[in-house]
């Protein structure tokens, strides 16, 4: 379908909406189910007051099918047509004066899975690769987040996978090697698991002095339910043979790296007892539904506990070997690095870190005096969570309730209900501490590529 913006203008002296018969026919000929009929959506229309002017964005096959439809229009005026595009095409393409290139058929078009984005909610980074945070008020409330409003994090453009086609491959040091058909996969043992992902620069906006990358604010993170195969089964039926201590997960997705100057394919690897600690799953379904293209369609590792990084979307290899895995998302990105005494370390990025949010009230709210509730949602890759403390101007630390079963790999609901008595500026924060004891700190430790930002989470609010 492709995209117009209709004017249409006519003359004061025969203004159809004065005549009531005519202004009705034009009216229901442009209604949605008449504009269906024609082959025509009418996705908006307005009259400016007083100029005898309408203005209408419409989709069409072509120019040729819309311009049969707006033959009622020419019969009461001049009709003007002019080929447009949504502003996220626009952004995907580089700006306004830059050429449309028509994608691949293989690729997901980015401009259209930024529309979905911006459609549902998210705050977006970047169009293409598409990166976009949920709202911090969205991300308490249900026991998951909707598919539409989970956050995105991708390194490359969203590939376009077909089902039907689709096998999952898994080689390397095993007695049988696989390749494994959609529908194979669903008639093994299929697991739910209840997980929260997290972008490993979640926060990273907020570190000073500022470091390169995405600049997330704080919410690159969502739960939802992950339904799918669990990974040991997998490879347990391919058979592992001795020797075998590392697995190489490769996704569809690929781009150019500037460091390389060559085309790189998004892997990340896990050693068997990684695998077996976190109960990966080969997800293949998000919150009931199969999973949305930005999200992996069809096939999405996952990896409880663990950054997102880990989760590699749109699964097609899965390599057994001896070795580590060695690719550029591995040993190249994905490390914090930090300087200590004047000296470089370095720890590879894994399990994520505890972290609680304040989902209400919101930054900058007024609150009436009296009584009112402080919500938010906390985790840790570590262990479930043991508790979370809330302090109101640096006042002492009060422990909030937890509100639901604790699980290790999801986040957990939380609320403290206070009053407020007097008016003014209120600052509130929270901090959690997990069942392994780790805490939150009041400012987690700077590192150059902004990494792991756990600290503690603070608004200001007014009282009125």
């Amino acid at each position: 379908m492709s995209l117009f913006i209709v004017h249409h203008q006519h003359s004061p002296d025969s203004c159809p909406a004065r005549d009531p018969v005519k202004g009705a026919l034009l009216l229901n000929h442009l209604s949605r189910p008449n504009a269906a009929r024609h082959g025509v959506v009418i996705r908006a229309e307005a009259v400016a007051r007083g100029s005898h002017s309408l203005f209408f964005i419409a989709e069409a096959a072509d120019e040729v099918v819309l311009q049969a439809f707006l033959a009622p229009f020419r019969e009461v005026g001049e009709v003007e047509v002019t080929a447009a595009t949504t502003c996220a095409a626009i952004v995907s393409s580089g700006g306004c004066d830059a050429d449309i290139v028509e994608g691949s058929a293989a690729l997901v078009d980015p401009a259209d899975a930024c529309q979905d984005a911006i459609e549902a909610g998210l705050l977006i980074h970047r169009v293409n690769p598409l990166n976009g945070e949920t709202s911090v008020p969205d991300l308490a409330g249900g026991a998951v987040m909707p598919n539409g409003r989970f956050y995105l994090r991708n390194h490359f453009d969203i590939p376009n996978l077909n089902d039907d086609g689709y096998r999952l491959s898994i080689g390397g040091l095993v007695e049988r090697p696989l390749s494994l058909s959609m529908t194979e996969l669903h008639n093994l043992h299929a697991e739910s698991l209840v997980v929260t992902l997290e972008c490993a620069g979640n926060g990273r906006s907020l570190f000073e002095p500022a470091v390169p990358g995405e600049a997330w604010g704080l919410g690159a993170v969502s739960t939802a339910e992950w339904t799918g195969v669990p990974l040991m089964e997998v490879l347990e039926r391919a058979g592992l043979l001795p020797g075998a201590k590392e697995v190489t997960f490769r996704g569809a997705d690929s781009g150019i790296v500037d460091e390389h100057g060559a085309l790189v394919r998004f892997e990340r690897g896990l050693s068997i007892e990684q695998i077996r600690e976190t109960d990966a799953l080969l997800a293949y379904e998000m919150n009931g539904e199969p999973l949305p293209l930005p999200h992996g369609y069809p096939l999405r590792l996952i990896v409880p506990g663990w950054y997102a990084v880990a989760s590699v979307k749109w699964l097609t290899e899965i390599n057994v070997t001896d070795q580590p895995c060695a690719a550029h998302y591995q040993m190249e990105k994905y490390w914090y690095h930090w300087v200590r005494e004047g000296h470089d370390e370095y720890a590879p990025v894994k399990l994520m870190n505890v972290r609680a949010l304040i989902s209400s009230p919101d930054q900058g709210e007024n609150l009436p005096r009296g009584e009112t509730a402080i919500r938010g949602v906390a985790w840790s890759g570590a262990e479930s969570i043991s508790k979370v403390d809330v302090s109101l101007n640096d006042g002492p630390w009060r422990e909030a309730r937890l509100i639901g079963e604790r699980r290790r790999s999801a986040w957990q609901w939380w609320e403290l209900i206070t009053r407020l008595e007097r008016p003014g500026p209120l600052t509130v924060r929270a901090r959690a501490t997990d069942m392994a004891g780790r805490s939150q700190p009041k400012r987690a430790e700077w590192n150059r590529q902004g990494y792991g930002n756990n600290s503690i989470h603070s608004v200001t609010v007014q009282v009125i």
